[in-house]
């Protein structure tokens, strides 16, 4: 099993020093990964439901510093070795695909192939708003965005009109560092089970007890099957609470018999003092005895 930190970029992590601490001691650590989040702006009183917290307000409200994420992995790439350099997610129908695709190919090819591309469509209908993007629709934009991505990344001339841009003979240099990124659909819905079958190289689930997982992925691996696509190919990344409470290897465990490959939790310090011994700690606690998983 592989170990990820997700929100990973919030907060104090937005400061240098801070993430140049924990980045290092997460490496050092065993994990694997480490996931940012994104919000371009943060309408203040949104009324909006934050999806992944019973409050259906975002953890420490709209002051809280999220830094751009792939100018912060393009930081945590420069401080680290071998982190893989995960977004989870990229708001991707808020961006243009071409600036996007370039970004996260140069990001890729300079980090080594390190990047792993989270995207979903976003929850929060306000800052849609703000940014002059409609709300509507963005499903089938993403889907869009995805495939105008990938054909960009090929390095060959791409001659596109899917609605959205329109593109006669354009190249876009340099491709990532395998030729393409691996693309994870992130959301907690039928609808994103049902993308990450077709579309995605991964699937990440923001949220989920273990029979609501099996059910996503389920419904995950059919949509793939109807694809023509080859479910088993599909990476399964899925967080738990459990993984922090008295029985952390079960809780792993029972993630793992549902198909999931990588496990993410939330960061282990907030600062850099303490980086070491909290990352140290639950590497030998949690990591190392799940070696075997």
């Amino acid at each position: 099993m592989r170990f990820g930190t997700f929100f990973a970029n919030t907060g104090p992590l937005a400061e240098g020093p801070v993430a140049t601490a924990c980045l290092q001691a997460m490496e050092k650590a065993g994990f694997e990964s480490a996931w940012t989040v994104e919000h371009v702006l943060v309408p203040v009183g949104y009324e909006s439901e934050y999806p992944y917290a019973r409050s259906g307000r975002m953890p420490g409200g709209e002051h809280v510093p999220i830094p751009d994420p792939l100018i912060w992995l393009a930081f945590a790439a420069a401080v680290t070795e071998k982190l893989v350099l995960g977004t989870g997610i990229l708001i991707l129908p808020q961006r243009n695909p071409a600036i996007a695709a370039k970004e996260i190919a140069t990001l890729d090819l300079l980090s080594g192939g390190r990047v792993r591309l989270g995207v979903g469509v976003g929850w929060l209908e306000e800052e849609f708003d703000a940014l002059g993007v409609p709300f509507a629709g963005r499903g089938k934009r993403l889907d869009a965005y995805i495939e105008a991505m990938r054909a960009l990344w090929s390095g060959e001339e791409v001659t596109r009109d899917d609605g959205y841009h329109a593109w006669d003979r354009v190249v876009s240099l340099p491709s990532p560092a395998a030729g393409s990124v691996p693309i994870v659909i992130g959301g907690h819905t039928e609808a994103a089970a049902k993308r990450a079958g077709r579309l995605g190289d991964g699937f990440f689930p923001g949220k989920g007890e273990p029979h609501e997982l099996a059910h996503l992925f389920a419904v995950m691996r059919d949509a793939a099957e109807e694809a023509g696509r080859d479910p088993s190919k599909i990476e399964l990344t899925a967080g738990s609470a459990a993984v922090g409470g008295d029985d952390p290897v079960g809780a792993v465990e029972e993630l793992a018999s549902l198909g999931v490959t990588r496990v993410v939790v939330p960061p282990r310090a907030w600062d850099a003092a303490s980086a070491a011994e909290a990352y140290g700690t639950f590497g030998e606690n949690v990591i190392a005895r799940c070696a075997h998983i």
